[in-house]
């Protein structure tokens, strides 16, 4: 398993000394720890030792296999060393199962998120401040380097940004074991500048999605069902007012993650839960994409959460904070779900008023026949879930479909809002960033 919990990911190893050290000079997280290049490593003045055993945890991180962390850090090898070490040797030796072993030996399969490079990470530019160090060049206080280039690239002759795939292989074979310059640059800077904003296409959607002034809606659509005998009536491509987000109330179920910190320690439950607030509050000083989940123990649901939040460093450099809304409270599963799956905010809508303003003021429930296994759309996003090899459960309500919104901050309206209209549909990542992008344009 991957958690987000920064003690789960140091273990015991070389790591767990300099734990404290990481928090003071901004490292405070696991997907921030994960962006850590050898500039920062030499900045930092991490060990050899240390830079093998993050180089390591990086990799079994992405790959989901954190089980065998404390044990090939202790062999003493590099991540090189170890790639190269047979399939039956790494069975033998660390005791890793044969569809373990595949995974990780597989370079392409996993995938490591990297860093624009228009962007700073704050953590570097907290630990420039905290160390003295003026290396680290910020021309504005947003963070940008240069705030002539975009976040998405425009290829020449084309009308349609192109959003670099930002997930690449983060380690190669190589006869340096610390990380290499290059991993921080995964976007070309030589294109055009973004000039306007251009609405780009979802995964399973048959038309790019809307676009207006007010900001960007997409739903991706739904295929017959039954040999044509089920059709989808289709969704109004309208975007929720802002004031009927703002009188919704919602209750703060988790704070973001840091070192320690632990809601359920002292009581074990958090029923009753904190007294509600508005909404709006969460959105009221910083722009803010609110992730609506059906359900945290759906296996669907979970992998849209990590994948978003292992992007935690990039929004952070943007100014945009991440938040998870359940459409109720079930003890055991917020606690299973936060922070193995997801670090950031956890707040409950127990009306689900942010569920039926995605519904356009009706609940988007369906039953699992029609909605599920009669699905193909459906079955083939449980099967790009489950390929997570995520831990899952069918407790809790699971019927009521969910989405995503992106707030910018105050009163400047909705920027992006993405409806669930298959179960385990989930907001591309290029509109998410596209959206995001626009916003940073504004400000």
């Amino acid at each position: 398993m991957s958690s987000f919990a920064l003690e789960e990911f140091v273990g015991n190893g070389v790591l767990r000394d300099q734990m404290d050290s990481f928090i003071a000079d901004g490292w405070a997280d696991v997907p921030t720890l994960k962006f850590m290049s050898k500039e920062d490593m030499d900045t930092l003045q991490l060990s050899q030792m240390q830079r093998d055993a993050l180089e390591i945890r990086s990799h079994l991180h992405d790959r989901m296999l954190m089980r065998y962390a404390d044990t090939l850090e202790a062999s003493g090898k590099t991540l090189s060393e170890l790639l190269s070490t047979s399939p039956t040797q790494l069975t033998i030796d660390y005791k890793m199962r044969r569809g373990h072993v595949a995974r990780f030996l597989e370079m392409g399969g996993a995938c490591a998120v990297k860093l624009p490079n228009n962007l700073t990470l704050p953590a570097r530019k907290f630990t420039a401040v905290h160390r003295g160090n003026a290396g680290i060049r910020v021309d504005n206080d947003n963070g940008f380097d240069n705030v002539d280039e975009p976040l998405l690239p425009v290829a020449a002759g084309d009308q349609k940004p192109r959003f670099t795939n930002d997930v690449k292989s983060k380690f190669e074979v190589s006869p340096q074991p610390s990380m290499q310059k290059n991993e921080l640059n995964s976007f070309s800077s030589n294109h055009e500048v973004l000039k306007s904003p251009v609405v780009l296409k979802g995964p399973f959607s048959g038309q790019a999605p809307s676009s207006n002034s007010r900001g960007i809606f997409s739903a991706p659509e739904v295929p017959p069902r039954l040999c044509g005998i089920l059709r989808d009536k289709g969704v109004k491509e309208e975007m929720t007012p802002l004031s009927v987000l703002e009188k919704i109330m919602v209750q703060k179920v988790t704070p973001v993650y840091t070192k320690g910190a632990n809601p359920f320690k002292n009581k074990g439950s958090l029923n009753p839960l904190p007294a509600p607030v508005k909404a709006s509050e969460l959105w009221a000083e910083k722009p803010t994409i609110i992730l609506c989940l059906r359900r945290p123990g759906c296996v669907m649901c979970r992998a849209e959460a990590h994948q978003l939040y292992t992007r935690k460093p990039i929004f952070d450099a943007m100014g945009i904070q991440l938040v998870v809304l359940l459409n109720e409270y079930v003890d055991s599963e917020v606690k299973a779900f936060w922070p193995r799956y997801w670090g950031g905010v956890v707040v409950a809508d127990s009306n689900r008023d942010f569920f039926k303003a995605l519904g356009q003021g009706k609940m988007p429930r369906e039953n699992y026949l029609t909605g599920f296994f009669l699905n193909p759309t459906a079955l083939s996003n449980f099967k790009r879930a489950t390929a997570t090899n995520f831990d899952w459960n069918v407790r809790g309500e699971g019927n009521i479909k969910g989405g995503m919104y992106i707030l910018r901050a105050g009163s400047g309206g909705i920027a992006y809002q993405f409806v669930e209209r298959n179960f385990g549909d989930w907001a591309p990542l290029d509109e998410v960033m596209e959206a995001c992008e626009i916003i940073m344009q504004k400000k």
